[in-house]
């Protein structure tokens, strides 16, 4: 669930343009072009490592124990 949200964060971030914000620092800091795919990508392993972490905290316990 946490992937989904944040995929859900990233596009309403990218209503306010921040996606623009982000390919720019990205740019200035590494010197490396990203585009809209990177942006969204980024937001992606966000959530997989907000899934790790809710998977190791036992968040997921109950649901594969009775599911």
């Amino acid at each position: 669930m946490a992937i989904i949200t944040f995929l859900i964060v990233g596009w309403i971030l990218n209503w306010f343009k921040f996606e623009r914000l982000i390919i720019q620092a990205f740019k200035e800091l590494f010197s490396k072009d990203i585009t809209k795919a990177t942006y969204y990508f980024l937001f992606f392993c966000v959530g997989v490592l907000g899934e790790i972490v809710l998977l190791f905290q036992g968040a997921y316990y109950e649901y594969f124990l009775h599911g």
